[in-house]
């Protein structure tokens, strides 16, 4: 499932990786284009502009849906984009040409009551409308939880709704609970329509959420672009992380969310680019899920995961 390189190999790409950025500044520029959603937990891609090299610019499409950026590097309208682990794990089981080759965000997800309601646990659950978005990693992650509870989907009434839309619909009584996206969860909390049930990430999934996937053309015709762009998702990604301030002024400005609830949010994101094996077991496992769930008709074929750039970026 993942190829991995020799030292030697890792070492040759680093420095093929500053000839490239070296080769951008020299001539005609380069336009790079990044699918990107509209999550705190996928605000890295708001700060590559600082850190893109001469000759290089990034623009970065912004995606309502995982699906839907996914898809748009399947169909090449994006070179790279950032997507849960639930969307690219679909496409990869479909035949699709998805790679992931890094990570972008661990953590990120909630499961959210109405405020004074007698949700306290998941298995309060039982005989409650809970909207959850179809597909969506966070519909397998409180599927598990479930049936670690004794539940399952039979024991609620599930109502598909948006990640946007799931603090509207818990506050106007159109449903109990939720398993949202941050900010989603740190609007409910902060506005005080919502109360945490928790965080779930008690599986051998861990924590896992969103990913960097690129076409796998992509890698084989272009594999100097592919290191670029991920030496800039990398110093993104380690800036925002490092800088929580900063990550949430951005988020402010990109998703037009208060800051009080944002403020909230950031403590349940974890910024990422590293994708080693703890992340690898936990895709697997998360696959297995989804197929015993008849999500998918098959596990992703080998080379669905790629470490090979990441491997040589951290040994730089």
């Amino acid at each position: 499932m993942i190829r991995r390189r020799t030292l030697l190999a890792g070492l040759g790409a680093g420095l093929a990786l500053g000839r490239s950025s070296g080769a951008y500044a020299q001539g005609a520029p380069v336009t790079i284009r990044m699918g990107s959603l509209k999550l705190i937990h996928s605000i890295a891609p708001s700060f590559y502009e600082r850190f893109t090299p001469a000759g290089v610019r990034v623009e970065v499409v912004p995606f309502e849906s995982p699906t839907e950026c996914k898809n748009a590097v399947v169909t090449k309208s994006v070179d790279f984009g950032t997507f849960g682990i639930a969307a690219a794990t679909l496409g990869a089981a479909a035949g699709e040409p998805l790679v992931v080759i890094a990570s972008t965000c661990n953590r990120g997800m909630a499961v959210i009551a109405k405020k004074d309601s007698d949700i306290h646990a998941i298995r309060d659950l039982r005989g409650k409308r809970v909207a959850i978005w179809p597909g969506s990693t966070q519909e397998v992650f409180v599927l598990e939880r479930m049936r670690m509870e004794g539940l399952s989907v039979k024991d609620i009434t599930p109502v598909r709704v948006s990640f946007s839309e799931m603090h509207i619909a818990l506050a106007r009584g159109d449903v109990d609970a939720y398993v949202g996206a941050e900010p989603g969860p740190g609007v409910s909390l902060a506005s005080g329509v919502g109360q945490l049930v928790e965080y779930p990430y008690g599986t051998e999934m861990g924590a896992l959420n969103m990913v960097f996937g690129a076409h796998r053309d992509t890698l084989s015709e272009r594999p100097d672009l592919v290191r670029t762009m991920l030496e800039i998702h990398r110093k993104a990604t380690d800036f925002a992380a490092g800088d929580r301030d900063a990550m949430v002024a951005m988020a402010v400005a990109k998703l037009g969310q208060k800051r009080e609830a944002l403020e909230l949010s950031a403590p349940n994101v974890e910024l990422t680019w590293r994708l080693g094996p703890d992340e690898v077991r936990q895709a697997g496992a998360y696959a297995q899920h989804m197929l015993a769930l008849k999500q998918i008709k098959r596990l992703p074929a080998p080379g669905f995961i790629d470490t090979r750039f990441v491997d040589a970026m951290g040994r730089a």
